[in-house]
């Protein structure tokens, strides 16, 4: 093999990453790739839309139902192009980025993460121009009209429409999707020789790359924020970090409270509509620390003196407690009769 033919094969570092990258883009097209979550009171663990390649998910039909009401126009993928021919689009990426891993050659690399860019660029365009219609296009004759108002969500983050906030984020197909782009685009550099040399550096990078991936998600207490965070049931500020509580949804939205008797409460008025994946308590001996609910150890006594009156303490262990189960004249506790 000459010396030219070999410069332009690919290195064995961008042939992995380019068969990484396509084995992401084809679990991309089975799994959601956007997200689309409404939060009202009247909604409590809210409501989420979920757009695959070839489907709308999630709360569909609720959202059409409250849609129909302000006029907006209710979803359907069947009219919807982008459904039809997305997940061929996704697949043609994945099936050339394993050709190029095969067939090594830089040029058709190029092509290939140049045409991945534009098809991004394109996508998201398409995506604001379907948000804008929905969201301004609106019946005359609807049940509800506020004049001016324009129901548009935003394109990533977070937008407040009438009671409602609304919040636009990739789903893990759409995660898979970006880290495949950022791999192409490491294999181009990789090829004009920027960076990473050695082998070492780029196996450093992927591991670092797959770890923040799979960081990112909706397992795990969410940190409250003293004297910031406030709380769900009674809406007072949680500022004592001895006693505050929390709960994750199935969904994985947090709800914080600033005493386990107002979570308890909240739970009792809203059994019918939450369905809750975690409990989280604050550890009594470590401030505004958050340990599993159901491993921790209760008791309970007047002269504890939590905010709302619920006056119980959680530790990590029975030990923990001891010493001031004889400081408070205090019983123990069960999870289960706090929980009802």
């Amino acid at each position: 093999m000459s010396m030219s033919t070999q410069k332009d094969q690919l290195s064995i570092s961008s042939r992995i990453l380019l068969i990484i990258s396509g084995v992401m883009l084809t679990i991309s097209i089975f799994v959601p790739i956007w997200r689309i979550e409404l939060a009202a009171p009247q909604y409590p663990e809210g409501l989420c839309l979920l757009i695959h390649s070839n489907k709308l998910a999630g709360n569909v039909d609720i959202i059409n139902g409250l849609n129909h009401y302000i006029g907006m126009k209710t979803l359907h993928a069947e009219e919807f192009i982008e459904f039809t021919v997305l997940p061929y689009i996704i697949g043609f990426f994945a099936l050339l980025s394993f050709i190029v891993a095969v067939l090594r050659n830089k040029k058709i690399l190029y092509i290939l993460f140049a045409l991945f860019i534009l098809f991004g660029v394109i996508a998201m365009i398409d995506f604001w121009r379907w948000e804008y219609n929905y969201g301004h296009n609106l019946d005359p004759t609807a049940a509800i009209i506020v004049p001016g108002m324009a129901y548009q969500p935003p394109l990533i983050g977070y937008k407040q429409l009438l009671n409602f906030g609304a919040y636009s984020v990739p789903d893990i197909g759409g995660w898979l999707f970006i880290v495949s782009g950022i791999f192409m685009f490491l294999t181009v550099l990789i090829e004009r020789h920027l960076i990473f040399k050695s082998g070492k550096n780029l196996s450093m990078m992927m591991f670092f790359l797959i770890l923040c991936f799979f960081s990112c998600n909706t397992s795990g207490s969410e940190p409250i924020q003293l004297n910031r965070d406030h709380c769900d049931y009674c809406k007072m500020s949680i500022a004592n970090g001895h006693f505050a509580a929390e709960f994750k949804t199935e969904k994985g939205r947090a709800y914080k409270f600033d005493d386990i008797s107002c979570m308890s409460g909240y739970l009792k008025e809203q059994s019918n509509q939450i369905k809750v994946k975690a409990y989280y308590i604050s550890d009594y001996t470590a401030e505004n620390t958050l340990i599993a609910a159901e491993s921790a150890y209760y008791i309970t006594s007047e002269a504890i003196g939590s905010p709302m009156g619920g006056n119980i303490a959680a530790f990590h262990s029975k030990e923990a407690a001891k010493p001031f189960i004889e400081k408070y004249h205090a019983t123990e506790v069960q999870w289960q009769e706090i929980l009802h």
